[in-house]
């Protein structure tokens, strides 16, 4: 299939090349000429694991251009993922779509070839009906249904592997105008995913609406594991590790997502608790559960930071381990690492912080407050407390010696050899006084 991604970003590229990796020819198109050269030269204009190895794959069948007309008019279908950036009321806005949609809608009048607009980008339910058929409508000159099709189909992915979330879904999610423009779209997804991935077809707004409750009913079990992990903290003997195991053995439960550690971050989770709340509120009803899961969510940095207190009453130098929303990634977007580091320096401490991929970007964000380290055993070693904030495998291997000297550790995750309680003093998030 001849396909258009518009969009070569942190989720463009990674769909483009995966598209094109599994045999559909596809023409990426971005008004970044750094990412449209990036592609061209056969390399990853993000970074993302696996991303390099799928362009390697490609075979020819990846270009990439800023031109929407050479891009639209051979191809059957576009996925459209540009961002849907949150407002100061919590909805998402369409503008970056919406004129994504004209672009296309206008490359469309050059041509009669039957095209599938499909939206990947995270949009407010009433969206797809609304101002995005109007403006595929108004752009291109033909009607949704008839001699063009419209469809809602949001990824669930997450930075850091959304190439292996692409390749295997838990389903694939299709909002359709009608039948043809859902029956292109799955053919697309034929060549992408398992046989048998279940393939889950409605109208637009269903799939507006079931897009946002999947990652808020996620992030509700995250939520729920913390406050579980409150109470264990409080309670001699308690372990919120042996609890939420024996929680997601349950079948009505299950275990994904359900750990008592840090709150959750990144570009998506934290503003569709206040999208679906916006919206409940738009329509005069209630989200009370998402507004909870988002005030649990908030509490989590200051829960650490409370702790880094009682542990040194006066200042003292901290390590802060991990500045990525979570590992494998450089994104810092909400990340809980970056927000703790951040408040302990403004509570005066000094405040190291090292992460095997986050640095940078975390360090343009925090500046001149904390001090970069080149590496984490630097980190921990400059510290008298070490706060470890993402479950990063590169710090589950750190020797315990580089621990020793009366350091006090506050392990989130808990992922730290059971050697470093040996030599220093580890705190254990979730889990409660001896007895």
């Amino acid at each position: 299939m001849d396909i258009c991604v518009v969009g070569l970003g942190k989720l463009g590229a990674p769909q483009a090349a995966v598209l094109a990796s599994v045999g559909h020819r596809v023409v990426g198109v971005d008004v970044n000429t750094t990412a449209v050269q990036a592609l061209n030269a056969g390399v990853a204009p993000v970074a993302e694991p696996g991303l390099q190895q799928r362009l390697g794959m490609t075979g020819g069948r990846l270009r990439a251009t800023t031109d929407f007309a050479d891009a639209i008019g051979a191809t059957d279908i576009s996925f459209v993922i540009v961002p849907t950036p949150s407002g100061p009321d919590g909805a998402f806005s369409n503008r970056y779509v919406v004129d994504a949609v004209r672009r296309i809608g206008a490359a469309l009048r050059t041509t009669d070839r039957y095209h599938v607009v499909n939206i990947t980008s995270t949009v407010m339910p009433g969206s797809t009906g609304g101002e995005i058929r109007a403006a595929l409508e108004a752009s291109s000159g033909r009607v949704v249904g008839i001699n063009v099709g419209l469809t809602y189909n949001p990824e669930f992915i997450a930075l850091g592997s959304v190439v292996r979330d692409l390749l295997h879904p838990d389903m694939v999610l299709i909002g359709e105008s009608d039948s043809r423009a859902g029956d292109v779209l799955a053919a697309a997804y034929a060549l992408v995913v398992p046989a048998g991935t279940p393939v889950q077809r409605m109208n637009w707004v269903c799939a507006e609406l079931t897009k946002i409750a999947v990652n808020t009913f996620v992030t509700t079990k995250i939520s729920y594991a913390n406050m579980i992990g409150e109470i264990c903290e409080r309670l001699p003997g308690a372990d919120a590790d042996v609890v939420t195991r024996a929680l997601g053995r349950d079948s009505r439960i299950g275990g994904k997502y359900l750990k008592a550690a840090l709150g959750y971050g990144g570009p998506c989770f934290p503003r569709d608790n206040l999208a679906l709340g916006t919206l409940a509120r738009s329509l005069g009803t209630r989200a009370d559960v998402a507004e909870a899961t988002d005030a649990v969510n908030r509490r989590q940095v200051d829960r650490v930071v409370a702790l880094v207190a009682r542990l040194a009453p006066q200042a003292a130098t901290v390590a802060v381990l991990g500045l990525s929303y979570k590992p494998n990634t450089p994104v810092v977007d909400e990340s809980q690492g970056l927000m703790i580091a951040r408040a302990l320096a403004v509570a005066g401490h000094a405040v190291m912080v090292a992460d095997p991929m986050a640095l940078d970007s975390a360090m343009a964000v925090l500046g001149d407050r904390v001090t970069a380290m080149g590496s984490a055993e630097a980190a921990v070693a400059a510290a008298e407390i070490v706060v470890v904030t993402t479950p990063d495998p590169h710090f589950a291997t750190l020797p315990a010696s580089c621990f020793a000297g009366g350091k006090a550790v506050v392990d989130c995750w808990r992922i730290l050899p059971a050697a470093v309680a040996e030599v220093a003093d580890v705190v254990h998030i979730g889990r409660g006084p001896a007895q």
